[in-house]
Parts: C-alpha cells; structure tokens; sequence
C-alpha cells in the first residue's frame, strides 16, 4: 500500500428535497493505493450515496472528489475518462441479457479502449479463468446463478483495467450459499493490491480483509479505524450499538 491518495472526498453533502433529506452531511475520507476500505452502517446511513458519489453517479449537492489529484467534481473534467479507471459493481449484475458473457466482457472494452477484438477475448478469458468461468463464455446470463452472474460483473470490470474498485453491496441480492464463492473473488483482488472501497453488510469479510473500516450513520462518518479498533473496541455509543445488533 502506497502512502499516495488515489481518491480524496471532501466535505461531501448530498441533499434532496431541498435540505430536508440529508443523505450525506459533511463527509470527508481519503483512499490510498492499494488500500482496501470497507463501509458498514444501517440502511439509509448514505453509504451507497458516498460510493456512488465517488464517481459521480450520484452528483454531491456540494463538496469534492479528488481522483489521482484531479478534481472530478469540477465541471470542466471529463468525468468518462475517470470513471474507466473506477470499476463498480452493483447488488444487481446489469449484464445485458441479449448477449453472450463474452460479449459482455468485450463491448467495453472494446468501444471505450479501443481494444482489438482478439485482445480483449483474450483478456476475457484469462479473467473468466481465475474466477472459474471459463466454461461459461458463450453461455447467457439467463442460464447462470446469481453467484456465477455477480463473479462475472466483477470480472467484467476487471476488463477496463480499472485502478479502484467501487462495490456497492455486491452479496445483498444473493442467495446465502452463493455469497462465499463472490466473496472469494473480492478477497483475491484484496490480495492482488488491487485499492477497493466496499460497502458491504458481511462483517466477516470486513474483519477479514479490510485495511481500514468506516462506520456511517444519519449521512455521516461516526467514526473509522482498523477491523481490530472497529469490531474489538469502538469508541462511539452509535458504532457499539449498531455491531450489537449485527455481530
């Protein structure tokens, strides 16, 4: 892990209706290379607004997104360039239905990279490889698991040769016993360096894997430290009452 910042959130707020709804209120956190950080909370505590904000899926009402230095948050910058160095991956796999998993693994690449098309099935293949999936790539989504589905859509932005990898709760929408084999998939990227910001429900995998864990709540960070100092001895009334409930 580098000691350089590779995303920096400043004073982030994300209000809707006015001010009424404060999704995010004021959040600031810096991401090394190379770091893995995952953010635990109840529902509704605005983790999945700050990581969709981090690549401006969701648009901050005020505050900025430094990514590698660049102000992404500036209306000036060419926010497409960055977000093909921030894979993301989604509760819901958003694999196009139509085509093949290849297919799906290639189009991005190759439209937005300018990959070849010999290249890029290449690639494909060497990814659908690691993650035990090569057998499947002329087969639909339709005929896969959800397990099977989410390692593809991690794969697949594995394709555009991303520097960060943004999940946004990537095991919520799965059937139990499909949730280690996605996992499994995360933990290796984790070990490979690769600097992932997770929101996540499955506070093993946090205890696990992650170098640093935030705990929000009411669009705020309550508080933020490693696995050891979150899980073994927080600070905050709100971070203790919230690990009761789900530990």
């Amino acid at each position: 892990m580098s000691d350089k910042y590779i995303i920096e959130a400043k004073d982030l707020k994300k209000y809707y209706n006015g001010d009424s709804i404060k999704a995010l209120d004021g959040v600031s956190a810096s991401i090394q290379q190379g770091e893995v950080v995952v953010v635990i909370g109840p529902s509704g505590s605005g983790k999945s607004t700050f990581l969709r904000c981090l690549n401006l899926l969701e648009v901050p009402t005020s505050g900025q997104v430094l990514f590698e230095g660049a102000d992404i948050t500036d209306k000036n910058a060419d926010i497409n360039l960055h977000r093909q160095k921030m894979g993301m991956v989604f509760q819901h796999f958003n694999l196009f239905p139509h085509m093949t998993i290849l297919k799906n693994m290639t189009l991005a690449p190759m439209k937005l990279l300018k990959k070849p098309q010999k290249e890029a099935e290449e690639q494909a293949m060497a990814l659908l490889e690691r993650v035990g999936l090569a057998d499947r790539a002329k087969a639909y989504p339709s005929q896969l698991s959800g397990g099977q589905k989410q390692r593809i859509a991690i794969v697949r932005a594995l394709c555009m040769d991303p520097e960060v990898m943004l999940f946004d709760e990537p095991t919520s929408a799965l059937d139990p016993e499909m949730v280690g084999e996605v996992l499994e998939v995360m933990k290796e990227l984790a070990r490979d360096g690769m600097t992932m910001v997770v929101v996540t429900h499955e506070m093993g995998f946090a205890k696990e894997v992650a170098d640093r864990v935030i705990f929000m709540a009411d669009g705020k960070i309550v508080e933020e430290g490693t696995p050891d100092e979150i899980f073994t001895a927080p600070k905050q009334p709100r971070t203790k009452d919230f690990l009761a409930k789900v530990l």
